[in-house]
């Protein structure tokens, strides 16, 4: 695993705060609503994201390699703080990263993997990384039909927060080629995905909704126009 002394020195204040700000009774609580399948230190994430913005305060901004051993050392540590205090570095620092860096998207995706990393890491990661570097749609078209579904559903998220910049070819295509999956987390991807694009283009959601009704889930119906029903907008 790759090191750096900026890894080093974040992760070692990081630790420190974290674990003086511990709370066994919190953590438990926070460890069951995330179905026990990870420890917590038990710390809010209004206070987290307080640490984590002393923690990097003074420090020089870091390079791609920093940012790899950074998350890579984070995804290591038991406790699931460590892993959001990465992916919100990730999200900050993304714009210095290469094209080669989806390698280690890749990788923290289909490891410790649940919506809330998945879904931050698709979003402030996947999605700037293929906007900065067009060919790196190539590894989206390969995700959208993997095995792993979580990198299936950062497919059909990675474009959530591109607005006007959206390739609805890109997105209505691959919401067709999951829509059959029975994976709730692929179906609610979907409807979410779709949701988010019709705040941008309405009547491009409405129509494909309609002309594909048959083939996505009623899940993935509902979610898809529930912001244009609270609108007033008749839907599907």
């Amino acid at each position: 695993m790759p090191t750096s002394a900026l890894t080093s020195t974040l992760l070692a204040r990081l630790s420190a705060a974290f674990e003086s700000s511990r709370d066994d009774e919190r953590a438990r609580s926070m460890s069951a609503y995330m179905r026990d399948r990870f420890p917590f230190v038990g710390i809010p994430t209004p206070a987290r994201v307080a640490i984590q913005r002393e923690a990097v305060a003074g420090l020089p901004a870091p390079g791609e390699r920093d940012l790899v051993a950074f998350a890579l050392a984070c995804w290591k540590r038991a406790e699931r703080e460590y892993q959001y205090a990465a992916c919100g570095y990730l999200r900050k620092h993304v714009g210095r990263c290469s094209a080669g860096f989806v390698d280690t998207a890749e990788r923290l995706i289909t490891t410790k993997s649940w919506w809330d990393t998945v879904d931050e890491l698709a979003q402030s990661v996947v999605g700037p990384l293929v906007a900065a570097h067009p060919e790196l749609r190539a590894t989206t078209d390969r995700w959208i039909d993997a095995y792993d579904f979580w990198l299936a559903r950062t497919a059909i998220l990675h474009q959530n927060h591109s607005k006007v910049r959206t390739e609805p070819d890109v997105l209505f295509g691959y919401c067709l080629r999951r829509a059959a999956d029975p994976e709730f987390f692929i179906r609610k991807a979907i409807g979410w995905a779709l949701r988010e694009y019709s705040k941008t283009d309405a009547e491009a959601v409405e129509r494909f909704v309609r002309e594909h009704h048959d083939e996505l889930s009623g899940l993935s119906r509902t979610e898809a126009l529930k912001w244009l029903r609270r609108r007033g907008r008749v839907g599907a």
